[in-house]
């Protein structure tokens, strides 16, 4: 009975998120279809091709497939230099292509290319598609490449073509002001019923074109998709020019589908398989040899359809194959309407597009990183010289990076102020090199090292991953000198113990470097096991301040890029309650950094409830903060075991009686233990645990009694987590709503052969 419920369940998610992925599919493959030069019948059948054939025998069931903005440049190259139908060929060979390499299970080899160069790629192509488009919108026709498009463009605005740039303009506004529509109320409830802007846009392009009688070009479609279907031929060329345009369509859209993947990965609900990499690289090249022998576009998969695919609440990949199935049966069906829709609508719907390929926020992440310099280079590269240089160029630059940080080495030396207390002593000095050392570094490590003053302690970090023997010749050199002079060196090696093992003669191979205290251990842990001054064994302000010394020396050069970023502004993901206790340290049982979570911490993880008695608005002050003004979406509350709070309100707050403010605060936990005295408690579990977790839930509730807050909560655009924190097995289990139960969280499966975990985006 269960089972058959699930079945039905998940039939009607994958009915409707089907339908949802066909409105958006639709416009885009007209689109793609005329800006690529190709029939605009190509972009159904590709469409139809990438739901059915990738969608049945893909290994990411949740990807939708079908043709991509990013391989525009690609085919419109391709149909310029041999034609549509020897361009079919070359789609049908590069599908070949990547069927031998899914075979070969080198599928996650192609993920090795630095994201730098991908997004530069995709950013590029962009820019190309807006330059080429923008004429489509103003009346004319794109030219042979972008700069002949970038020349031409002042003449095009000079001389627009009224009606055409109007649309084209309706469009533009409909899809950026889309998202800027009000979501609450009736008008909102109705607008989330609609998938995205793309629908909307192109039937209020056409509608007002049709109203209006406006004369413009508009979509020429077949009467049937294999109307004017002939067999593909082959392209006429030098061979190495076809077998590059075939290892280009193979291997781009090969890795568009890839890192599509790992990013539906990411996203996917719970009990949703991981991707099978090879597998589905494999159905892609199935799917582009169906689509070429057809006469339809290359396939890729693509994040627009396959982010609607999954906010639209897809479980299997039925959604994917019925999309294809609606595309086959309704763009037929509606032929008549289809011509309606102006070329300029669809070219307005690329140019949108173009221009989110274009995503500056990637160029932030990638400055942090230091490889900003590959990404404009294979921007540049794909406007000026086209798609195949401009990637080698990125390639190239991001190779010539990646050298010069295998030679880079970063020194710092700074002489130590004493602690208070610690007497008379020589200077004491701290260096830190960091990077490759090699015989390259030698000369700027020795520089600092011989600035030193003569009878210092000096503690030496080696935070390096490979030393050469010039470099440990010049350290141990210098080393010898310093304490024959009456000084001490402390050498501390962070990484592979290269120092050590050539001063032993250890000539076996690095081995894993020995376990050192963690920097989240107790102070006290830290104190047993690693040599500290004699400052640090009494007062506690001399063990925070030691503290913040380790810190300032190993972590913040580690966080200070994600510091600096976050500096100005931060963008939490999760509204974090929490008790005060000092055993529950939040970014540590989440695995979270700086800027993830935004924390209220208070005796009991206590969430007065509204009009409750004593008036507290400390917390919801933050809760209105977060979801008003951070647009936080998800508010979790953690609680955990052997909580003094739940301790004394299960001994009715005798204990803590003489604590005033502390016994008004208890009282917000009075309905948690009346929920308590109305529950049954299990065999294996003490009193005070199951409180703790009645809690939890509790306050869940709590945060119910305020209407907005409920409200929003309803509508889905707030979702409530509960935690539970077991603090001696340090385990946190999760909670289930339904059945008020917690239970741990749900572990990742590996499936095939995927393992990883890169993020395009």
């Amino acid at each position: 009975m269960i089972a058959n419920t699930l079945n039905v369940s998940t039939l009607r998610r994958d009915l409707f998120a089907s339908f949802v992925v066909f409105l958006v599919a639709l416009p885009l493959s007209l689109g793609i279809a005329v800006a690529s030069g190709a029939p605009v019948a190509a972009g159904l059948v590709s469409a139809v091709v990438g739901g059915i054939v990738a969608g049945a025998l893909g290994g990411s069931p949740l990807q939708v497939s079908g043709p991509a903005a990013g391989l525009t440049v690609i085919v419109f190259s391709l149909v310029q230099d041999y034609g549509w139908r020897a361009t079919c060929t070359i789609t049908l060979l590069a599908g070949a292509l990547q069927l031998v390499l899914g075979t070969a299970r080198v599928a996650r080899a192609a993920l090795a290319i630095s994201p730098a160069v991908v997004h530069g790629m995709l950013a590029g192509i962009g820019a190309v598609i807006v330059l080429a488009q923008v004429h489509v919108v103003l009346g004319g026709s794109p030219q042979q490449s972008s700069l002949a498009d970038l020349r031409e463009l002042p003449g095009q605005l000079a001389a627009p073509h009224a009606h055409t740039t109007l649309l084209g303009g309706l469009t533009i506004l409909i899809l950026l002001a889309w998202n800027r529509l009000p979501r609450r109320g009736r008008a909102g409830t109705a607008l989330r019923l609609v998938p995205g802007p793309l629908r909307p846009a192109i039937a209020a392009a056409t509608a007002t074109a049709w109203a209006l009688g406006w004369q413009t070009a508009r979509v020429d479609l077949p009467a049937t998709l294999l109307e004017d279907w002939t067999p593909p031929v082959l392209p006429h060329g030098p061979p190495g020019g076809i077998i590059g345009a075939v290892v280009s369509v193979g291997v781009v859209a090969a890795v568009a589908s890839l890192l599509c993947a790992v990013a539906v990965d990411r996203m996917r609900p719970a009990g949703v398989p991981r991707s099978d990499l090879n597998k589905d690289l494999r159905a892609q090249g199935v799917a582009n040899m169906v689509s070429g022998f057809l006469g339809g576009l290359p396939i890729a998969s693509v994040i627009v359809r396959s982010t609607a695919n999954l906010q639209a609440g897809a479980r299997t990949r039925l959604s994917s194959v019925l999309h294809g199935c609606w595309v086959l049966v309704l763009a037929l069906a509606c032929g008549p309407v289809i011509e309606q829709i102006p070329l300029s609508a669809l070219a307005a719907l690329l140019v949108v597009l173009g221009c989110r390929l274009m995503d500056l926020a990637h160029v932030r992440d990638l400055r942090h990183h230091r490889e900003a310099p590959a990404y404009f280079a294979t921007l540049g590269g794909v406007v000026v010289l086209g798609l195949g240089k401009g990637v080698l160029l990125g390639i190239g630059v991001m190779a010539v990076l990646a050298l010069y940080r295998l030679t880079t080495l970063s020194v710092r030396s700074e002489q130590l102020v004493p602690f208070p207390g610690d007497g008379p002593a020589p200077p004491r000095w701290h260096v830190v090199v960091e990077g490759t050392f090699t015989f390259l570094g030698v000369p700027k490590v020795t520089r600092h090292l011989q600035q030193i003053p003569t009878g210092s302690n000096v503690d030496l970090d080696l935070n390096v991953g490979f030393m050469d023997h010039a470099a440990f010749d010049a350290v141990h050199q210098w080393r010898i000198a310093h304490e024959r002079q009456g000084g001490r060196v402390d050498i501390d090696e962070v990484h592979e113990a290269w120092y050590e093992r050539a001063v032993t003669g250890d000539t076996t191979p690095p081995s894993k470097p020995s376990p050192q205290t963690p920097w989240w251990a107790p102070w006290g842990d830290r104190r047993n096991s690693e040599p500290v001054s004699d400052a640090e064994h009494s007062p506690a302000s001399d063990l925070l301040l030691a503290g913040v010394r380790r810190y300032n020396d190993s972590t913040a050069p580690l966080v200070r890029p994600i510091m600096s970023e976050l500096a100005m502004e931060q963008k939490p993901q999760n509204l974090f309650i929490t008790c005060v206790d000092s055993r529950v340290v939040p970014n540590i049982i989440t695995a979270s950094g700086p800027g993830d979570l935004f924390i209220n911490r208070n005796v009991g993880n206590l969430v007065p409830r509204q009009g409750s008695y004593p008036a507290d608005d400390s917390v919801m002050a933050t809760v209105e903060y977060a979801l008003e003004v951070l647009d936080i979406r998800t508010i979790t509350i953690c609680g955990h075991s052997n909580c003094g709070a739940m301790a004394a309100l299960l001994a009715g707050g005798t204990e803590v009686k003489h604590l005033q403010k502390l016994t008004h605060w208890l009282e917000h936990g009075r309905h948690t233990v009346a929920r308590f005295l109305g529950s049954e408690l299990s065999a294996d579990e003490s009193p005070l645990a199951h409180l703790c977790k009645i809690n939890v839930i509790q306050q869940l509730d709590n945060l119910l009694t305020y209407p907005w807050l409920e409200h929003r909560v309803e509508a889905g655009e707030i979702e409530l987590v509960g935690l539970y924190l077991d603090l001696p097995t340090a385990n946190v289990e999760i909670l289930d709503r339904a059945t008020g139960t917690f239970a741990s969280v749900p572990g990742e499966v590996p499936v095939g052969d995927v393992q990883d975990t890169r993020t395009p985006s």
